[in-house]
């Protein structure tokens, strides 16, 4: 692995900053980061910033010094980069606005109380040990829905949306333990905004991405699951993305174990009666959803073969 830090040119908070990337791993580059005392709070995604009096350190320990440009050219050649426009869906702005816009004026539910609860979702998501359920997988999800909703009857774009901003807002890698403890916050935070009955249709929503398994007859659940599933079926690039942030989330799960673990979850998802429960998401992302998956599982299975 090569980690790469270009000179500190980067003027904020009084101070210049230097990027830190890799262009093959973001398990190697927060690794890398970890050891060197570099906060998780430094990671915007598919960089780190480090501050001025920090380079020379970070270079004696082996990041290669290069140029700005020859940084910027091997991150955009590789499959980590967050291209910009991706980069402004998921701003702290943008996405208050999203949250905001659920919930109309004239709705009944105080602006102030709205705001407050959207700043607690947003920094959430804002968590710094997150790498893949981050600030951005909640734009994607979100985008996934505006897909999936048109033309959908027997089910609720509305609910299937306030679910999708709670699914992860509890994340500590504990699967089952997070939807629990996020439904309990849907539970907690969600009564003054609207009534009992669309806060435990919300917390019903959430705990059914544990499994992503719903009801063939439920709609609004179909939306919820395929809308967080979307991913699996992006193109080869982006689906590679996000494999590379999954292992760096888990940095701490030794290679062996992330491997039979990662395995098992993989087999599940293609044990499922079908990737995808709306016909959007069936004709969009099921045949792609299928290839990825299998190829990643093959890919695992080469590195047990390996180690």
């Amino acid at each position: 692995m090569t980690v790469l830090l270009d000179p500190p040119a980067w003027p904020a908070h009084g101070t210049l900053w230097s990027h830190l990337v890799s262009d093959t791993s973001l398990h190697e580059l927060r690794t890398f980061a970890r050891t060197n005392g570099v906060a998780d709070r430094g990671l915007d995604l598919d960089h780190y910033d480090v501050p001025a009096d920090r380079h020379d350190e970070l270079v004696a320990a082996g990041a290669l010094p290069v140029d700005g440009r020859e940084l910027a050219r091997r991150l955009a050649a590789s499959p980590l980069r967050v291209p910009g426009r991706e980069r402004r869906r998921a701003r702290r702005s943008a996405l208050l606005a999203r949250w905001e816009s659920l919930w109309p004026p004239d709705g009944g539910a105080p602006a102030a109380q709205v705001r407050a609860v959207g700043e607690d979702l947003v920094d959430r998501w804002r968590e710094p040990h997150r790498v893949y359920h981050s600030r951005l997988h909640l734009a994607d999800v979100l985008d996934a829905l505006d897909l999936l909703s048109p033309g959908i009857t027997g089910g609720t774009s509305w609910h299937a949306a306030v679910a999708l901003w709670f699914h992860d807002a509890v994340h500590d890698g504990e699967a089952g333990r997070d939807e629990e403890r996020s439904a309990a916050l849907a539970r907690s935070l969600l009564p003054p905004l609207t009534a009992d009955d669309d806060v435990e249709e919300v917390a019903r929503l959430v705990l059914l991405t544990a499994g992503h398994d719903p009801a063939p007859d439920d709609v609004t659940g179909a939306l919820v699951c395929d809308a967080d599933l979307a991913i699996l079926g992006s193109t080869p690039v982006r689906y590679d993305r996000y494999v590379h942030q999954v292992r760096a989330e888990y940095g701490h799960v030794p290679d062996d174990t992330f491997r039979h673990r990662r395995a098992a979850v993989l087999e599940q998802l293609l044990a499922l009666p079908a990737p995808f429960r709306t016909p959007v998401g069936r004709e969009r992302w099921a045949d792609a959803a299928t290839r990825n998956l299998r190829g990643e599982l093959d890919r695992l299975g080469a590195g047990n073969a390996q180690a």
